[in-house]
C-alpha cells in the first residue's frame, strides 16, 4: 500500500496509460479521482478500481477548460481535503510533416498537451501550497530527447512538457512539492494503435520497425509507466525533483550494434 490514502487526480485516466495508471494506484491504497472526456471510459476506469477494493470517483472535465477544471478542482477539495499528487496525463497525437500540417491541427496539439498540463498545475498548485507538500507527474515523452519522423507537432508538446516540468520544480520547491516527467517510449496503447493506423499503410509492419529500434525488442505496455508513476507518486521519490525518466525500452541512450 505504497499510496496509502494519498489524494489523486489522473487526467486522461479513461484509457491507455492512464487507465493503468489509476488501476495500480487504487490498488496500492490511493482514493483516485478519474478525469477524462469521455463519461464512459472514465466510469470503466472507477468500476475497475472499485471491483479491486479501491476507492475512487469520475469527474468529466476539459483539461484545457479553466472553468471545468477549477470546478473539477473544488470537488476535489470539497470531498476530500486535499490532493496529494497530480498526474498530468491528457494527451493526444499528431502526425504529418511541418508544412503539412493544417494550423488548426497544429493548435489542436497544443492546446491539448501543453494547455493540458498549465490548466490543471495552475488550479491544484495552490491547494498543495497551502498543505506545503504536493508531487506532480506531467507525461512528456522520449520523443523530446530524439527526432522521429512526421512527429513535428506532437515533439513539440512533449518537450515543452520536460522544459515546463523543470522551471515549476524551481518555483515550487520551497513549497516541498516535488514536479518530474515520464519519458515513455513507444507503448501500445490505443493512442499509439490510432498513430499507427493514421501514419502507416501497414501497420503491422511498422510494428516491426518500432521493435528494432529499441534495446529491448519489445514495444512497452501501459503497465511499465503506470509502475515508474507509482514510484513518483509515492514517498519513495522524495529526493528525485525536476527529473526526467526515462520508460522506453533503451531508445533514447541505446543503439544495437
Amino acid at each position: 500500500m505504497r499510496l496509502q490514502d494519498k489524494v489523486i487526480l489522473i487526467t486522461g485516466s479513461g484509457s491507455g496509460i492512464g487507465r493503468s495508471t489509476a488501476l495500480l494506484f487504487g490498488r496500492e491504497g490511493a482514493k483516485v479521482i478519474v478525469n477524462d472526456l469521455n463519461a464512459a471510459h472514465g466510469k470503466e476506469t472507477v468500476q475497475g478500481i472499485e471491483e479491486a477494493g479501491g476507492e475512487a470517483i469520475f469527474i468529466q472535465a476539459d483539461v484545457t477548460n479553466p472553468g471545468e477544471v477549477s470546478a473539477m478542482v473544488e470537488q476535489i477539495i470539497v470531498k476530500f481535503g486535499r490532493i496529494d499528487v497530480l498526474f498530468n496525463n491528457a494527451g493526444i497525437s499528431g502526425v504529418g510533416l511541418l508544412h503539412e500540417i493544417e494550423p488548426e491541427a497544429w493548435d489542436k496539439v497544443m492546446n491539448v498537451n501543453i494547455r493540458g498540463v498549465f490548466i490543471p498545475s495552475k488550479y491544484v498548485i495552490p491547494h498543495m501550497m497551502e498543505q506545503r507538500s504536493g508531487s506532480i507527474i506531467n507525461m512528456s515523452s522520449c520523443i523530446a530527447e530524439v527526432g522521429l519522423a512526421r512527429r513535428a507537432s506532437y515533439a513539440t508538446t512533449k518537450g515543452a512538457v520536460l522544459a515546463l516540468t523543470k522551471s515549476m520544480q524551481v518555483d515550487y520547491a520551497p513549497y516541498n512539492i516535488r514536479v518530474n516527467a515520464l519519458l515513455p517510449g513507444t507503448i501500445m496503447t490505443p493512442f499509439v494503435e490510432d498513430y499507427l493506423k493514421k501514419s502507416y499503410d501497414d501497420p503491422a509492419e511498422a510494428i516491426a520497425g518500432l521493435k528494432k529500434r529499441q534495446l529491448s525488442e519489445e514495444l512497452g505496455r501501459p503497465e511499465d509507466v503506470a509502475q515508474a508513476a507509482l514510484f513518483l507518486a509515492s514517498d519513495e521519490s522524495k529526493f528525485v525533483m525536476g527529473s526526467p525518466l526515462y520508460v522506453d525500452g533503451g531508445v533514447v541512450f541505446g543503439k544495437n550494434a
